[in-house]
């Protein structure tokens, strides 16, 4: 019976992501990043390959350039970058937004990519990280890590970014997976042009 459910809950997170994630992500934009004051927002997607979804049409607004990468090619990823941790591709404050969910926990060394994430972030920029608390092995290609606020509060004090709010999603009412995973989201603001 143990393995039945681990291939039905592994079934369901390969159709769909699973819909917490995504209104987590929804309810960042309505509150957060629709209301940042300018013509154009450069978001940028780490991890945005779609394995089983994607956040890309809820930046459909004309007002949003999104830019999905990833480290492989694939559906929704706009530029492969070839190492995880450090993107010369991209500027030094080049993005408005910077969104991440359900990748961290593949990254060995996360605490490297919030290197990344301070040092693409425009002053006043926006990063919005979901990553699961809890849940099964999911390999892709690695499966390392579960949060916590009190890691993301962490990650944010080393790369001094200003945490806006980060919370554990205890419970949901979604029958589609959400409650193995009870994510942890992270809201914080670049307040400091200054990063080396």
């Amino acid at each position: 019976m143990v393995s039945l459910n681990y291939q039905k809950l592994n079934l369901i997170s390969q159709i769909l992501m699973h819909k917490s994630s995504y209104e987590l992500m929804e309810l960042f934009v309505h509150n957060f990043s629709d209301k940042l004051i300018r013509s154009k927002i450069q978001v940028l997607d780490f991890g945005s390959k779609n394995v089983n979804g994607s956040y890309r049409n809820i930046f459909s607004d004309e007002r949003y350039k999104y830019t999905g990468v990833d480290i492989e090619p694939g559906d929704n990823v706009d530029i492969v970058i070839d190492n995880s941790y450090y993107w010369p591709i991209f500027n030094s404050n080049e993005f408005d937004v910077i969104v991440s969910g359900q990748a961290l926990e593949h990254t060995e060394f996360f605490w490297l990519i919030f290197k990344e994430f301070k040092r693409l972030l425009k002053p006043g920029g926006l990063l919005c990280c979901i990553a699961p608390s809890s849940g099964y092995e999911h390999r892709h290609p690695v499966d390392c890590w579960r949060f916590l606020p009190d890691g993301f509060r962490a990650l944010c004090k080393y790369v001094n970014l200003q945490v806006i709010d980060t919370y554990l999603l205890k419970e949901t009412t979604h029958e589609d997976g959400s409650k193995e995973w009870k994510d942890t989201i992270l809201i914080a603001q670049n307040n400091d042009s200054s990063f080396s």
